[in-house]
């Protein structure tokens, strides 16, 4: 999986920076390309911080539980298996 360079912390700051100052200007300081830039407008706009922090929480607690729906579904499955060859 690739590495993010930039947080989405440092992201909504890049965003801000973008509100007072041209965009050409932005994409220069922090050494971004165009597409980035409008693809992280377009991802993040109207984001506050309270509702990005809320995001990640619940990205978290969907990954536990899809872990543990693979878990149940494995254990049904050798249960299966198991009541199969008893038969």
């Amino acid at each position: 999986m690739k590495v993010k360079q930039y947080s989405e912390d440092k992201i909504l700051a890049v965003l801000k920076d973008a509100e007072s100052m041209k965009v050409e200007d932005v994409i220069r300081k922090h050494g971004i390309s165009t597409w980035t830039f409008y693809r992280w407008r377009k991802q993040y706009s109207g984001v506050q911080q309270a509702e990005l922090k809320r995001l990640r929480e619940l990205e978290a607690e969907n990954l536990k539980l899809k872990r543990l729906v693979a878990n149940l579904s494995m254990d049904n499955l050798v249960l299966k298996d198991v009541i199969a060859k008893k038969l």
